[in-house]
């Protein structure tokens, strides 16, 4: 494999960025018997938490090994701690950032497929909501997500008012992420109602892999979320099991994740 780090300028977020990639370009061992390597290598795009940059993969998750395994290659953008998500103010479009510029950067500067069937997106906590959001916001671009221990915190915020702030951030972050919290439940910025319409279309959806630990303090709203694509009529695949919040469990669920992305 191959491990670089790079810097591009984004007019998304009017500035330069930082991202990592991981890719399968130096095969050392036979492949005559791997069936991932009878197909045109396909491109994962993984998203970091809050909190985090994008080495936190690449540091704490065995990519290479991966990425020579599956035939994959790996793109990681940083995403600050912006949830991924489009704001007004120059420099703020994060989903689109993520979403269009991001994949159609790296697969022309890579020469890589930019064919919907070889683009897959995943993230953990903040970026697993990225990763959902991302690819029912764009989802003529990408196949697959892998949602890990999302932070599909809507529910959660939709009614916050100044001064009622929670452990993680204040009200002042979240009204600046997410936009008027009040209108958040009918928002775009809102995964659900991203879903929605592209039910009433009759879009075709990206296959959903959602995993999330039962020591997980996101396990209630992952359920939850569950529950509303299945009562929407989107099909979902979920692993429940015991973990917490940690690479630990991510690093697992990433392996299990693509896997189950790559089946024929």
């Amino acid at each position: 494999m191959a491990h670089l780090n790079g810097t591009f300028f984004s007019t998304s977020l009017a500035r330069p960025v930082h991202y990592t990639a991981v890719l399968c370009n130096d095969i050392q061992q036979p492949t005559a018997d791997n069936p991932h390597f009878k197909r045109p290598t396909k491109s994962v795009y993984l998203l970091h938490g809050y909190s985090g940059f994008d080495t936190d993969w690449f540091s704490n998750a065995p990519l290479g090994d991966l990425a020579n395994t599956y035939n994959v290659n790996f793109f990681m953008p940083s995403g600050e701690n912006s949830f991924y998500l489009d704001r007004p103010e120059t420099g703020g479009k994060y989903a689109q950032f993520v979403g269009k510029e991001f994949i159609e950067y790296t697969t022309k500067t890579f020469g890589l497929s930019g064919k919907r069937e070889d683009i897959i997106i995943g993230g953990l906590s903040m970026g697993g909501f990225g990763a959902l959001h991302t690819a029912l916001m764009f989802p003529e671009t990408f196949s697959a997500c892998l949602a890990l221990s999302s932070a599909l915190i809507v529910n959660g915020i939709k009614h916050m008012t100044p001064g009622n702030d929670n452990p993680v951030a204040n009200y002042d972050y979240y009204r600046l992420m997410f936009g008027d919290l009040e209108k958040l439940e009918t928002s775009d910025n809102n995964p659900e109602v991203l879903a929605k319409k592209l039910v009433e279309k009759g879009a075709d959806i990206p296959k959903i892999y959602m995993a999330v630990g039962t020591e997980d303090f996101l396990l209630e709203p992952n359920r939850e979320f569950k529950k509303f694509l299945e009562d929407t009529g989107i099909p979902v695949e979920y692993f429940e099991g015991p973990g917490i919040h940690d690479f630990v469990f991510w690093r697992a669920q990433l392996k299990a994740g693509l896997e189950w992305a790559l089946k024929a």
